[in-house]
This record gives structure tokens, C-alpha cells and sequence, in this order.
């Protein structure tokens, strides 16, 4: 069987790491961070793992 072709949209949103956890991006960071208060901007920053799930399992198989 031939090696899946990496969907490219997934590897821009996504990283896989060394012990195949999945990161992503926090939701809401492009606009409207004004109003939204300090804390939320701060939380924001950090990336976010991708629980144990079909769609992790999916996004492991297509970038590896």
C-alpha cells in the first residue's frame, strides 16, 4: 500500500512531536483580542494537544 500523501492544510495547522502528540493553535487569536481580558489573551498563547481521538488518530496517520 503507497504512503498517504501529507494534506498540506493539516500540516500548516498542525505539529506532530517527538512522542506523537498532536499540537495546535489556540481558537481565536487573528482580530477582536481587545475586548477579551488579559487572561484570555495570555491563554491563547499557548498551544493546545489534541485529546485521544479518531480525528488525532487521522491527523497522526496523515502527517507521518
Amino acid at each position: 500500500m503507497a504512503k498517504i500523501k501529507t494534506k498540506k492544510s493539516i500540516s500548516k495547522r498542525f505539529k506532530l512531536t517527538k512522542t506523537k502528540k498532536v499540537l495546535k493553535r489556540a481558537d481565536g487569536q487573528d482580530h477582536f483580542n481587545a475586548r477579551q481580558s488579559g487572561n484570555t489573551k495570555r491563554n491563547k498563547r499557548t498551544d493546545n494537544t489534541l485529546a485521544h481521538t479518531g480525528t488525532r488518530k487521522t491527523i497522526v496517520r496523515v502527517l507521518s
